[in-house]
């Protein structure tokens, strides 16, 4: 019978990359896991609109309008014709489309402004931050509502609206994150030989907020996939034909809708709570798995 004594089991442990237990860590997430495979199935679907869907997302007739789930239409037409089941496809894509980029942005000028602000400090630091509290304050359908109504409602204009009015939140984060790096010990050390603020910034700061950046990430892209929802439902975002789960949600401001309808409305919402739900989970997994205060 072999034994393992104190000195090897801790050479296996220090032989664990940080990566490695990162995954386990993510693996045994159960709700992470399944919000993966939940959200790969409705990319997949979005993607494959063309060859899952049958008819035609824009096409109408007036003929079957507004009628129920069936052979023919899986999940019913809407009111003018057009098959529910080929749009809900098809609005994957613009609200994928839009949740994915907006987080982007919001991401690259979080990172790059906080990470400034965090090294620079300062008056630097007091301008950077009191133009994310400038963002902050103004609520972003308002803003919206403006933009909509100077440049027209546009996936392009969607996309800005929201990474420009949530970097704030990753730009604090980060910012924190710098503040506290740039006083260890190696980075000291890095200034003192010469290294300039943007080399400690690309080579210290940013491997280093890289981890609450990833799970701020996923985050914005369920914040964002819900506010592109708002936006087209309230007739700001994506504008018809052009499906998406916001303007498809469209037909139910109608209590006739609601009541006896539901196949107009259930599916895009659920769409919407199941993607963001699923983004929700794979975050707090993200967020589990990238703390190294967690056992392993």
């Amino acid at each position: 019978m072999t034994t393992t004594t104190p000195s090897a089991a801790a050479t296996k442990v220090s032989r664990r990359s940080p990566t490695r237990m990162a995954i386990r860590r993510f693996t045994k997430h159960r709700a992470a896991m399944v919000s993966v495979v939940v959200l790969l199935i409705i990319v997949v679907l979005a993607l494959g609109a063309d060859v899952f869907a049958v008819h035609d997302p824009n096409a109408t007739d007036l003929m079957a309008a507004r009628s129920g789930p069936s052979a023919e239409h899986l999940l019913g037409t809407d009111s003018t014709g057009r098959d529910v089941f080929a749009r809900l496809l098809h609005a994957g894509r613009i609200s994928l489309l839009v949740g994915v980029l907006a987080a982007l942005l919001s991401i690259a000028l979080g990172v790059l402004l906080g990470s400034i602000a965090g090294v620079f400090g300062g008056w630097v630091d007091g301008l950077i931050m009191r133009m994310a509290d400038v963002f902050l304050s103004f609520p972003v359908l308002i803003v919206m509502i403006v933009l909509a109504g100077v440049l027209g409602p546009s996936v392009t204009t969607m996309i800005v609206a929201i990474g420009v009015f949530q970097w704030p939140m990753c730009g604090r984060l980060v910012r924190g994150s710098a503040l506290s790096v740039r006083e260890h010990e190696f980075v000291l050390a890095s200034q003192a030989t010469g290294a300039r603020r943007w080399w400690v910034i690309t080579r210290h700061i940013l491997p280093a907020v890289m981890p609450p950046v990833v799970v701020a990430g996923t985050l914005g892209v369920a914040a964002s996939i819900g506010l592109e929802a708002t936006f087209s439902f309230l007739g700001l975002g994506i504008q018809p034909p052009t499906a998406s789960w916001g303007n498809m949600l469209n037909d139910a401001q109608s209590l006739t809708v609601i009541r006896s309808q539901p196949w107009l409305w259930l599916p895009p919402g659920l769409a919407v709570a199941i993607t963001v739900l699923a983004a929700n989970f794979i975050g707090d997994g993200l967020r589990d798995a990238l703390d190294p205060k967690q056992d392993t």
